[in-house]
C-alpha cells in the first residue's frame, strides 16, 4: 500500500506532463489560427474602409435619364425642394410634384409677388408688399389667412409655425403663429428704437426667434442682431422675450438663418457669424473676408458663401475655362470644411446635408460636404431646379419644359463626350 501511494505521484506527474506537452503541441496552432482571425478582420476592415473612401471621393461623368414627364411651361414659375419632391408657386397658383413630373396636389392662389419658405415638411408661400399668407404640408393646404399689414418677410419651423415681419406706417411688427393660422406672439418694433427689420429666422422647434435690423445711429446707419425665446426661458427674461443681441459694426447683415435648432448664421457682406443658441445666444465664431460676398447656404452639417474669383477692378479679360468663382464651406463649429472652385455662372444653390448642388444655365455640379466632386458638367437643358431623389445617385432635374429623374454614371455621355 506503500509502494502504491509513492507510486501514484510518480504516475500523476506523468500524466501532468503528458498534458503540458499536449498542451505545448496545440498551442500554437491556436494562436496561428488568431492571427489569421485578426489579419482577416484587419483586411476585411481595410476593403471596407478602401471600398468607402472610393465612393465617397470618386467623382462621376456622366447620367442616365430614368424617366421623364412634361410640365406647362411658365416663365414665371419659381421651384424649391419640400419634402422628397417639389413645390411649385406662380402669382395664381401652387402645386406639388413628384420625381415622375406628375402633380399631386394644386391649389388657387391670388397674389402679386408670392415669395415661398420651406422647411421640413411645411411651407409658407406670402405675398411680398401683399396680405396673404398660406400654410401647405405635403398633404395639401393647412391655412391660409390675411395679415393687417403688408407683408415684408416670412419664416417657417419644420412643425409649421411661421414668424412674418409687418409694415405699419409709424410701426413694425414680427408675429408668430402656429400652423394653423393663430397668433401666438406679437412684437412691435418702430424704426426709432429697433430700426428696419432686414430678415428674420426661426427654429426648427419654432420657440426661437433670430432678427437683423438696420437703424441709424450715432456712427451712422448700424447692424443689429437680436435674439428671442418663446418658451419659458423667454417668459422669465422680461416683456418682450429678448434673450440676447450684438452690433454689428462696418457691414450690412441681409440674411440670418438657423442651420439647426440651437445654431444661428448670421451672414454679413464682410463676414460669417456663427452663434450658439440653445436658450440664449453665444458668440462662436466670426469669420472675415476680404472679397465681396456673392450668395451664402446653410444646411444642418456645415454654412458657406461664394465668393467671385475676379472683382470688378480686374482690366485683363477672363480666359475661357477659367474658374469664376469659390466657394468656401464651414462647419457649425466655424472650422474650414472646404474649397472648391467653380467655372460657370450660376443662378440656383441647393445645400442638403450630404452634398451642395450648383446650377447654372445647363452647367451642373454636385460637391460632397467632404469637398470632393461627385459630378461636374452640363445637363441636357436650362435646369430650372435640381435635388437628390432619394438614393445616393438619382436626382430629379426641372428643366424650362420637362422634368427628368436621372442616375449618375461612371462613364460619360457620348453627346457630352462629342461635345468636348
Amino acid at each position: 500500500m506503500l509502494g502504491r501511494k509513492k507510486a501514484g505521484p510518480a504516475e500523476g506527474g506523468d500524466r501532468i506532463q503528458n498534458e503540458e506537452e499536449q498542451i505545448i503541441k496545440t498551442a500554437p496552432q491556436r494562436s496561428g489560427g488568431t492571427r489569421k482571425g485578426i489579419l482577416f478582420i484587419l483586411l476585411v476592415g481595410a476593403v471596407c474602409f478602401g471600398v468607402l473612401v472610393y465612393f465617397r471621393t470618386r467623382e462621376y461623368k456622366g447620367y442616365k435619364v430614368v424617366n421623364t414627364g412634361s410640365i406647362g411651361y411658365e416663365n414665371t414659375a419659381e421651384y424649391l425642394i419640400f419634402g422628397e419632391n417639389l413645390l411649385k408657386y406662380t402669382a395664381d397658383g401652387v402645386s406639388y410634384i413628384n420625381k415622375d413630373g406628375d402633380i399631386v396636389w394644386t391649389t388657387g392662389i391670388n397674389m402679386k409677388k408670392p415669395i415661398a419658405v420651406v422647411s421640413g415638411r411645411y411651407a409658407v408661400v406670402a405675398d411680398m408688399n401683399g396680405n396673404s399668407v398660406c400654410v401647405f404640408d405635403t398633404e395639401g393646404e393647412v391655412s391660409n389667412l390675411t395679415m393687417p399689414y403688408k407683408i415684408c418677410d416670412v419664416d417657417v419651423a419644420n412643425q409649421g409655425a411661421f414668424a412674418v415681419v409687418l409694415e405699419s406706417d409709424k410701426t413694425n411688427y414680427i408675429n408668430l403663429y402656429n400652423k394653423h393660422g393663430e397668433m401666438v406672439y406679437e412684437m412691435q418694433t418702430t424704426i426709432d428704437k429697433s430700426g428696419y427689420p432686414l430678415d428674420i429666422a426661426i427654429s426648427n422647434d419654432g420657440e426661437k426667434l433670430f432678427t437683423s435690423y438696420m437703424s441709424v445711429g450715432a456712427q451712422g446707419m448700424e447692424n443689429n442682431l437680436a435674439a428671442y425665446n418663446f418658451g419659458d426661458v423667454g417668459q422669465n427674461s422680461n416683456a418682450d422675450r429678448m434673450v440676447g443681441g450684438y452690433k454689428m459694426s462696418g457691414q450690412v447683415v441681409p440674411r440670418v438663418e438657423f442651420a439647426d435648432n440651437d445654431t444661428v448664421v448670421a451672414f454679413g457682406t464682410h463676414s460669417l457669424n456663427i452663434y450658439g443658441m440653445k436658450e440664449k445666444p453665444s458668440a462662436r465664431k466670426s469669420i472675415p473676408f476680404d472679397k465681396e460676398i456673392k450668395s451664402v447656404f446653410s444646411c444642418e452639417s456645415y454654412v458657406g458663401v461664394i465668393q467671385p474669383l475676379r472683382t470688378a477692378t480686374d482690366t485683363d479679360a477672363a480666359r475661357p475655362g477659367e474658374d469664376k468663382y469659390r466657394i468656401r464651406a464651414y462647419n457649425l463649429r466655424g472650422n474650414r470644411q472646404f474649397d472648391v472652385n467653380i467655372d460657370f455662372e450660376y443662378d440656383a444653390i441647393y445645400a442638403t446635408d450630404d452634398e451642395l448642388i450648383i446650377t447654372g444655365g445647363n452647367d451642373c455640379a454636385i460637391i460632397r460636404k467632404n469637398g470632393s466632386i461627385k459630378y461636374r458638367g452640363k445637363l441636357d437643358g436650362k435646369i430650372v431646379s435640381m435635388a437628390p431623389a432619394g438614393g445616393m445617385l438619382s436626382y430629379v432635374v426641372v428643366y424650362e419644359d420637362r422634368t427628368e429623374l436621372i442616375k449618375l454614371k461612371l462613364t460619360p455621355n457620348k453627346k457630352m463626350t462629342e461635345e468636348s
